[in-house]
């Protein structure tokens, strides 16, 4: 467990299915999460059951999930994950979504951002950590460059959500640049 003053990143459980059915079901959560992403919802509890167990057998070397559990009452409120991870060059990727829409705004998914970055840079030993969002997404936007990422490229009309077409944007952090905060 990694924990904070707001959350706590831990392994997943069973017992979070029924969040994540409920997340990934919501048009809302769908629609700031992933663009709207058809793939990332809606979903079948089998589905979701498949994906979980192929979560409890990630390789932490190469990729890993977390859930982002609320200090204050114990409940899962999201999920935080690092993936492509390579080794030679010390870069991974990371996501932090907060699926309950009563913890937006509040610096959960900002925490929660924070300890995955603690843990990849302090732990891992990775040397760049990189994240990317959709230009619509102004709260994941402030959450990365909070934590301390820049913005270091946009790919133009590269993520559509809904009938609108948006600029993906990628942010990079570097270790010394996290340590230097």
């Amino acid at each position: 467990m990694i924990e904070g003053k707001l959350v706590r990143l831990r392994a997943p459980r069973a017992s979070d299915l029924d969040a994540h059915l409920r997340w990934r079901n919501d048009p809302e959560v769908v629609h700031w999460a992933a663009g709207g992403d058809p793939h990332y919802g809606p979903i079948t509890r089998e589905s979701l059951e498949r994906f979980h167990d192929a979560r409890l057998r990630q390789d932490p070397r190469t990729e890993a999930t977390f859930t982002v559990e609320d200090l204050v009452d114990g409940r899962p409120i999201g999920t935080a994950d690092y993936r492509d991870v390579d080794p030679f060059a010390g870069q991974a990727t990371v996501g932090i979504i907060i699926g309950e829409p009563s913890h937006w705004g509040g610096g959960y998914g900002s925490e929660a951002l924070r300890l995955l970055l603690k843990h990849l840079f302090g732990a891992c030993r990775i040397r760049r950590v990189e994240l990317d969002t959709w230009s619509g997404n102004e709260r994941a936007i402030r959450a990365a460059r909070s934590a301390g990422f820049v913005e270091e490229g946009r790919r133009r009309s590269a993520a559509r959500v809904g009938d609108q077409w948006y600029d993906s944007v990628v942010f990079g952090l570097l270790y010394e640049e996290w340590v230097a905060r």
